[in-house]
């Protein structure tokens, strides 16, 4: 049963672009790019937000990644494109409708601030856990800061009075417009109406957590340490509230989130597939993209194989997804991987980054074997978590992704 308490959202007067820059500033999510790439991206441009969120590029090559030293170089940068003028401070407490276009996909949603009260009391539904490594380091960096850098990407089921309200006010003129390098168009409109948009989400039962656990456990994390430390703690202080973008369900577009691994785990090639027969039916020479719920594609040393697991009806839906029978029948029993959230013998890798990648880590010698994922649905999302279950780790890639460095709530 869903929540009857109204989640608890806010305008907020955070830091944005000077509008004429908002595109040199504009990055991709820290954590769908490498050290390596995101050198790259922000090269030759001091503006770019991943001085930021990817501060160990502004360090010696071979810093490591969790240093006080990356943190503290972020804390810097923040502050030299507040004294450059490239981010400003808003005159008074804002919402915005964040707007992307990539083809002829299309989805808008709303920018406010959350409480924590309601991702911990489960109003913000979470499907799947956190990283360790990952949730300390975002901790860190938003402590370090003061500040939720990016936003976390969230979800709820279709209201048709929230959708009409912010479909209206894409029909205005907007704030911010610009296209991105990788062709997809970011709008903004800053809402002058603030009141009228906070009753309307009053009456979403309940939001979801579709891209950014990370993100908004960090912001849980830090609120309840800065709570800790403050005897005079109301509840109302910024440090309460995270930064979240909030799109309904049916505009959302979820790609597969594919799998790498390192090793056979001591199998030799034969080995291996002759245990991978054992639990799904092998076929050689196979489209290395699944055309089904219940499919796989595997690249093996080069080479496309498909997989289908057979059916079971007695499997709960958690257990019924594609990523938990890969899980259960191969990454565990077969190559070892107890814990995906931990394990260092695996990689993740985006849908976005399509199946050329998968076979491009494996031809130059990454690992042995790659699996190319069927996506889940946002039904299936939505389901397992108002179940109050979790998906595997990186179970879905949301595409277009929200960029950082447009929006940055302070506390």
């Amino acid at each position: 049963m869903l929540p009857s308490v109204p989640m608890k959202i806010r305008a907020f007067q955070g830091l944005r672009p000077n509008p004429q820059l908002a595109e040199s500033v504009a990055s991709l999510p820290y954590d769908v790019v490498n050290t390596e790439e995101a050198t790259e991206l922000a090269g030759g441009n001091p503006n770019s937000f991943l001085h930021v969120v990817r501060a160990e590029i502004d360090l010696p090559t071979g810093t490591d990644l969790y240093s006080d030293a990356v943190y503290e170089k972020a804390k810097e940068n923040l502050q030299k494109l507040q004294d450059s003028g490239v981010l400003e401070r808003e005159t008074a407490p804002s919402l915005y409708v964040y707007q992307q276009v990539m083809e002829n996909h299309k989805q808008s949603g709303l920018v406010s601030v959350y409480h924590i009260d309601d991702y911990l009391n489960d109003l913000i539904k979470k499907h799947e856990k956190t990283r360790p490594q990952k949730e300390d380091d975002r901790t860190k960096l938003n402590s370090t800061l003061n500040a939720h850098p990016g936003p976390v990407f969230l979800t709820y089921r279709d209201n048709e009075s929230v959708n009409t309200i912010v479909d209206q006010t894409t029909q205005e003129t907007p704030f911010i417009d610009f296209t991105a390098p990788d062709g997809v168009q970011h709008t903004i409109w800053k809402i002058e109406n603030t009141d009228e948009f906070v009753a309307f989400f009053a009456d979403i039962p309940a939001s979801y957590v579709a891209d950014g656990h990370h993100r908004s456990a960090s912001a849980a994390r830090v609120g309840a340490e800065r709570k800790a430390a403050n005897p005079d703690h109301t509840g109302d202080e910024d440090y309460n509230w995270f930064l979240a973008v909030n799109f309904p369900a049916s505009q959302l577009k979820i790609l597969p989130y594919n799998r790498l691994v390192f090793d056979l785990n001591g199998n030799s090639d034969q080995e291996f597939l002759e245990k991978i027969k054992t639990v799904a039916e092998l076929t050689e020479d196979a489209d290395p993209t699944p055309d089904s719920v219940g499919k796989l594609s595997m690249n093996f040393n080069g080479r496309w194989y498909g997989l289908e697991f057979p059916k079971d009806d007695s499997l709960d839906p958690v257990n019924r997804l594609d990523i938990s029978r890969l899980q259960d029948s191969i990454l565990r029993p077969i190559l070892g991987i107890e814990d995906p959230r931990t394990s260092d013998r695996i990689d993740f890798v985006g849908g976005i980054r399509g199946t050329a990648e998968l076979e491009k880590r494996v031809g130059q010698g990454d690992g042995p074997v790659a699996f190319s994922m069927y996506p889940v649905t946002i039904d299936q999302l939505m389901d397992i978590a108002d179940a109050g279950a979790t998906m595997p780790p990186k179970s879905t890639w949301f595409e277009p992704k929200l960029r950082s460095g447009l929006f940055v709530h302070t506390f």
